[in-house]
């Protein structure tokens, strides 16, 4: 927790932003009381809630405008100093972007590359690790390389619907999306497919044997090649919950990534296979992107002509968004490093019982653990209950007051005929198939043309996309990670389903349609 909001205070320091972020149940909530009765940024809320967190965010919003305790104050401006200071670097880095974007791509994957074989040597006491952390934790993630080339895919794509009103069906811009280049995440899950392929001789033996055991065999050298051992060298940082530094990586348990490649070897129909979903998904969004051209040149000359350099710079930005997170990682590997070398430390002289126990503590916690010998055991055992008690919670709220009340229960719920469940649809196509609930991604088998349902997904879950036929979840928005990787497929997606891992079960027959958002029982 002290490490996210570390990371999230200097993201939002890159905007010139200050968000103040809390821990609910184990979970970082925003504070966006002052945002709220901000004259200068309440309205702008909808509009980010629906962008960066979906519907259910932008209703719950739109009805708290309405509350009389966060009516506008006009002392409430406190963000625009900061954000003035931030203008003139965005402008630069966005237009920048904009105009070079092979450029900007090129500064992304350089710094990438720069992160990932970036040297670092670790001192040999707990001490003098947990300056290193907590200056780490000072100086957060901040590379404008990669934020405004980011930032630029992200307006971009915003832009695309208001410049082509009349013009183009929010599906059809959807589909523009879909196929998307430049996509870390995409390449990742393609390395994987490949590596599956490598890995077909040994199909049987991959399939039948349990993830675990696989890994014991990998670590005792006893596995034939087929390109593992790059595979983890290049994304062994990945992990589902990976921005949680207290979750194992790729590269420390790899149990995951043999589930994901046998999930791959289980896809035998040549037109199933990733890369070439990809490439017609790919294929078709060129397509559109030519005929919605042609479209807005018809209607409008100049119209035409902006949105054609603005599909086309779509195609060219809007696949870094995966980038950031992904650059990331490396700062939180170095950090969960050092943090279970502390704890290793703490171990062998008994103040703690495993090395992961420092996971429990705050930073300053932990200095007195190292510096006074605090014994925070009793603390450990608390807090890692009360943890494993929140990895069951099947409902989390979208939005909480202060005191308690869970937003969308106040809200009147959505019509339903009882047959159909409803959300937003994300990415178009409309596909029948079995169910397959998923709420752990560590060790879970989705057959080739099943529809995964879960609660929400990461970048760690994405290799499901591989085999999946549809996606539904109950949290997201359009632009949100398990959407964006779903038009990268051309499967179908409907996102925001309320309860959507009650309501179906695994092996029920399900229709999801992306553009209507529903999902139907058959």
């Amino acid at each position: 927790m002290s490490t996210l909001k570390s990371m999230l205070a200097g993201m939002f320091a890159a905007f010139g932003l200050t968000v103040e972020v809390v821990d609910i149940g184990g979970r970082l909530y925003g504070d966006l009381t002052d945002a709220m009765r901000d004259p200068s940024t309440r309205q702008r809320l909808v509009k980010m809630m629906a962008v960066d967190f979906g519907p259910r965010a932008q209703r719950v919003v739109e009805h708290l405008l309405d509350d009389p305790r966060f009516a506008p104050r006009k002392n409430a401006r406190r963000r625009g100093a900061a954000a003035l200071k931030s203008g003139p670097k965005a402008v630069v880095g966005i237009l920048g972007a904009l105009a070079r974007p092979a450029v900007a791509r090129a500064r992304v994957f350089g710094e990438i590359e720069r992160l990932r074989q970036q040297p670092v040597t670790d001192p040999t006491s707990a001490a003098e690790l947990l300056e290193l952390v907590e200056e780490d934790a000072e100086s957060g993630m901040r590379s404008d390389a990669i934020i405004w080339p980011v930032v630029s895919g992200l307006v971009v794509s915003a832009a695309l619907p208001p410049l082509l009103k009349g013009v183009a069906s929010e599906d059809e811009i959807r589909t523009v999306l879909g196929g998307m280049p430049y996509n870390v995440t995409i390449q990742i899950d393609l390395a994987l497919w490949q590596m599956a392929r490598r890995a077909e001789p040994y199909r049987e033996m991959l399939l039948d044997t349990p993830p675990q055991e696989l890994v014991s065999a990998h670590r005792a050298g006893e596995l034939p090649e087929f390109g593992l051992e790059a595979f983890l060298d290049q994304y062994g940082t990945r992990s589902a919950a990976e921005v949680d530094v207290g979750v194992p990586r790729w590269s420390e348990k790899s149990a995951p990534v043999f589930a994901m490649l046998a999930n791959c070897l289980r896809v035998t129909d040549p037109e199933q296979a990733p890369d070439l979903r990809f490439r017609r998904a790919a294929h078709k969004a060129e397509e559109m992107l030519a005929e919605l051209t042609r479209r807005a040149r018809r209607k409008h000359a100049l119209r035409g002509r902006l949105a054609a350099f603005f599909l086309r710079r779509s195609r060219e930005l809007t696949g870094l968004r995966e980038a950031g997170k992904f650059a990331g990682l490396y700062p939180l590997r170095d950090r969960r490093r050092r943090l279970l070398l502390i704890g290793a430390e703490l171990r062998a002289k008994g103040l703690v019982e495993r090395a992961e126990d420092v996971m429990f503590l705050t930073l300053p916690e932990l200095r007195g653990v190292v510096q006074d010998g605090d014994d925070r055991r009793e603390t450990i055992a608390l807090r890692r209950s009360e943890y494993e008690r929140e990895l069951h919670r099947r409902t989390v709220p979208v939005a909480l007051l202060s005191d308690g009340t869970d937003v969308e229960t106040l809200l009147p719920a959505p019509q339903s005929d009882g047959h159909t469940l409803l959300g937003m649809g994300a990415a178009s196509g409309r596909v029948t198939g079995r169910a397959r609930v998923v709420r752990d991604p560590a060790s879970a088998t989705v057959e080739p043309g099943e529809i995964l349902v879960a609660p929400t997904t990461d970048p760690g879950w994405t290799p499901l996309f591989l085999t999946a036929g549809a996606l539904v979840t109950e949290t997201g928005a359009v632009m949100a990670h398990g959407p964006t990787v779903a038009r990268e497929y051309g499967i179908p997606a409907v996102i925001c389903v309320p309860d959507a891992t009650r309501h179906i079960r695994t092996g029920q027959l399900i229709t999801v349609d992306g553009a209507a958002g529903t999902v139907t029982f058959e």
